[in-house]
């Protein structure tokens, strides 16, 4: 049984998620179209989140997504790091 990877345009994706609005349920079209209702879901979270920007192709959205959010959290371990050496050597001048 060979296996192929479905791709689904964006438009695709947008009239299935504006049936979805217009009040069909997602079972409904999951049954209708072949596709698991947690594809659906991930989709309708993606449009809510990004609007138009959504479905942009091969992830490239996600990734840079992905690549701001480690900056951000090295960036917050490092002031972490800065604020700690700061008050040891705060410390250590008043010990003396």
């Amino acid at each position: 049984m060979d296996k192929t990877r479905r791709r689904f345009s964006k438009e695709f994706k947008l009239k299935l998620l504006s049936e979805l609005a217009s009040g069909k349920s997602v079972p409904y079209l999951s049954r209708e179209y072949e596709i698991h209702p947690g594809q659906i879901n991930k989709w309708n979270s993606e449009l809510k989140k990004y609007g138009e920007k959504a479905f942009g192709g091969n992830g490239k959205l996600f990734k840079d997504e992905s690549k701001m959010a480690e900056l951000e959290r090295k960036v917050g371990q490092l002031t972490m790091e800065n604020d700690l050496l700061k008050k040891a050597i705060m410390n250590l001048k008043y010990d003396k």
